[in-house]
């Protein structure tokens, strides 16, 4: 009777994410209707529309649509130069697009600065870590929290307003530390931490402001393999903490198993959405995006060359094909006549 018990509390591996010794569900029923590209969320936390962001002539982001479900794990993939970046840069108020707008949690933030949508509960990571090298790890954490007393000048002069929060905020990044198993090097400088445990440092640092959304960019690029397992995991705990994920990365395999939801960018658009295993699987995304078709442009799937069905086209491309078949016959019997 136990052992069925026990069974019966295992998800399903299908559904499970495999992380550990741990399956982990994902989440399912987040789209309002058929996955497509812009398609409604039964509960979004994130809202883009019409957002775009030109460089001169080239158009890095044009977003017509894109949700992002509340309360999962939502990837963005593509090829490099696809604009995701672009688009985080943007959403996170380090960018500003040039036409468009775009909400969190209901809030407007078109034209907020950064530091204001970090304050509102939108984090973010870098690419290339943002770690301040010269601090410690744990002085590093200390910065991650808001509304400290003691950042203000006057304030600061006067210690016993602010030691009482210190002292919280310290204990919080010791504790962060030890969950994320930074804590044997928080007297040491982040200069000294590899490139993974830098990735480790930011992301808890930005669980010092109690976001509702992080946002990840590549957290796994550069990593050592020792490393990606505790990445992930840590990933995954975000969720189940009750926090709304959305990473870039270009690990096909890591996106298969732990993102909820996939949107695929190329050419600054969105091409496709949907769960990692249809994604996987739409015949845009693996002719353009995973290569398995090398006479397909990529402008094709993303709508910059239109796509003619034009029978006469087709007719002609026949022709010429059988006139250099032809002609490679015709080079090939001489030599067989000769022999």
């Amino acid at each position: 009777m136990s052992s069925e018990l026990n069974a019966s509390s295992v998800p399903e591996p299908v559904e499970g994410t495999p992380t550990g010794s741990i399956r982990r569900p994902k989440t399912t029923g987040l789209a309002a209707g058929p996955a497509a590209p812009g398609v409604a969320k039964v509960d979004p936390i994130l809202v883009v529309d019409a957002v775009q962001r030109r460089f001169g002539g080239l158009v890095a982001v044009d977003v017509d649509h894109v949700e992002i479900p509340r309360g999962a794990i939502t990837a963005l993939i593509g090829p490099n130069g696809a604009g995701k970046t672009t688009l985080f840069n943007l959403l996170c108020g380090f960018d500003r697009p040039n036409t468009g707008t775009w909400s969190f949690d209901g809030k407007n933030l078109a034209g907020i600065p950064s530091f204001k949508v970090a304050r509102m509960g939108q984090v973010r990571t870098f690419q290339l870590t943002k770690a301040l090298s010269l601090l410690t790890v744990l002085e590093n954490m200390k910065l991650g929290a808001p509304k400290q007393k003691g950042e203000g000048f006057w304030a600061s002069l006067f210690p016993f307003l602010w030691r009482t929060q210190d002292a919280e905020i310290e204990v919080k990044a010791r504790e962060l530390l030890t969950r994320f198993k930074l804590d044997a090097k928080e007297k040491d400088f982040a200069a000294a931490l590899s490139g993974g445990q830098r990735k480790l440092l930011e992301m808890a640092r930005a669980l010092m402001s109690d976001p509702t959304l992080v946002m990840l960019d590549e957290p796994m690029a550069g990593v050592n393999p020792a490393l990606t397992q505790s990445l992930l995991d840590h990933i995954l705990d975000l969720k189940e903490q009750g926090m709304t994920v959305l990473f870039v990365e270009h690990d096909m395999h890591m996106v298969r198993h732990i993102a909820d939801w996939v949107v695929v960018m190329a050419e600054g658009r969105v091409v496709a959405e949907g769960p990692p295993e249809e994604v996987m699987e739409d015949p845009a995304v693996v002719d353009a995006y995973l290569g398995a078709h090398q006479d397909v442009d990529l402008g094709a799937v993303t709508g910059r060359i239109p796509v003619l069905a034009d029978t006469a086209a087709v007719r002609l491309r026949e022709k010429i094909e059988a006139e250099a078949e032809a002609e490679l016959e015709e080079a090939d019997s001489p030599e067989e006549g000769s022999a």
